[in-house]
């Protein structure tokens, strides 16, 4: 049965510019598997994906204060680009791809080129121009120009260095595991893909210490700039989960590229204006860019946290020589005057979730709109049925 439905959006006191959207629209999205986007005014599609009880889609550019009615055509099928494509490989585990080029592949399960490794974790990940994001050691070996620090940093990942006494950050003797368990959810589209995935983190000895559930979102954004949303969520289950005050941990976590250090003429710049890691490490703010030359191109990540997460805005743990995290517990080491100790104990029965967003750029903090980009993220345009 076809549908229609008329809404009205609103840009608020920001520009924007390929902004993605989720819509609730209740049952109506519900029931139906196919839908079709319009811009009324102009008479432009917009590609959209159906997604439970919501609709998704990348809004283009709009100006500050801005209105505009868009119709959503229910049985009807809009125009589909090649999108976000999700797909296991045994081998190498799950690809992703956007718009036909290589994104990343996140690495689930000790297979394919790589040694037997401690947890998750993507590598390679391409940002703008196809360009690397992630240092290739110590996947890759003896590549020009690179450090070998730190083998525990690999590409991007989620690791803590203390969960109920389990070092789950390190790859020292002794560290702890997170184990794949299954995929909950693996889904491809014209607008995003993502996957959910049960994960559980492991002691040293491999005795379960929680769960998390892990979801990734990866969006089709249309100018080249390339946005995953990380949701991190752990279950305490019968038995609290204790989260130790240390450095050594980020719940979201880079090692950028050799070349892009700061130490090596890349920047390091915060939501308050902080520059490199003695404005940047251990001080609390929105979000943190990182940006600098990787093969040749000048490209940034910035890693965005949401106000729903614990301590927002969270202090960081980043440093110029690469490492990239955000971490709400180690305020013993940050001497940061908000907390004398950051370690947090989640009840048995309870959950804590994390939420960021990484956006992977072109330029400088001010080039890539880092700022813009953090409010689409947080303040989104309002959207909501037309009177």
């Amino acid at each position: 049965m076809k549908y229609s439905l008329t809404l009205l959006l609103k840009a608020g006191p920001h520009p924007r510019y390929d902004t993605p959207m989720v819509v609730a629209l209740g049952d109506i999205a519900r029931s139906h598997t196919q839908a079709r986007l319009t811009e009324v005014d102009m008479g432009r599609e917009i590609p959209c994906q159906l997604d439970g009880r919501s609709l998704a889609f990348v809004l283009p550019a709009m100006s500050m204060d801005e209105e505009r009615q868009i119709q959503v055509e229910f049985g009807e099928e809009g125009p589909r680009p090649a999108g976000v494509k999700l797909r296991d490989n045994a081998e190498r585990g799950l690809v992703v791809d956007i718009a036909g080029e290589p994104f990343t592949v996140y690495r689930y399960l000790p297979k394919g080129d790589f040694p037997a490794v401690a947890r998750p974790f993507f590598y390679p990940v391409f940002g703008p121009a196809g360009v690397g994001m992630t240092r290739d050691y110590p996947m890759r070996t003896n590549v020009p120009g690179e450090t070998q620090d730190h083998p525990h940093h690999r590409g991007l990942y989620v690791a803590f260095g203390d969960v109920n006494g389990s070092d789950n950050w390190s790859e020292e003797e002794g560290h702890g595991y997170q184990t794949h368990q299954r995929f909950l959810e693996m889904t491809s589209g014209p607008v995003f893909g993502r996957f959910t995935e049960t994960v559980h983190w492991e002691s040293g000895h491999h005795a379960k210490v929680c769960e998390e559930i892990r979801r990734c979102t990866v969006w089709n954004m249309p100018q080249g700039g390339r946005t995953m949303d990380l949701t991190v969520t752990f279950e305490a289950g019968d038995n609290p989960i204790r989260f130790g005050d240390t450095k050594e941990g980020g719940i979201v976590a880079i090692r950028v590229p050799t070349s892009m250090n700061a130490d090596k003429g890349g920047t390091i710049e915060n939501a308050v204006g902080g520059i490199g890691e003695a404005e940047t490490w251990g001080k609390s703010a929105q979000w943190v860019d990182y940006h600098g030359l990787s093969q040749g191109q000048h490209v940034g990540v910035a890693i965005f946290d949401h106000p729903f997460n614990l301590r927002h805005p969270t202090p960081w743990h980043v440093r110029n020589y690469g490492l990239f995290t955000a971490n709400p517990f180690g305020h013993s080491h940050y001497k940061s005057g908000l907390l004398q100790k950051g370690d947090y104990t989640v009840a048995a029965g309870t959950s804590l979730v994390f939420r960021y967003r990484i956006y992977f750029h072109r330029g400088d903090t001010q080039r890539g709109d880092v700022r813009g980009k953090w409010h689409d993220y947080v303040f989104p345009p309002i959207c909501r049925k037309a009177d």
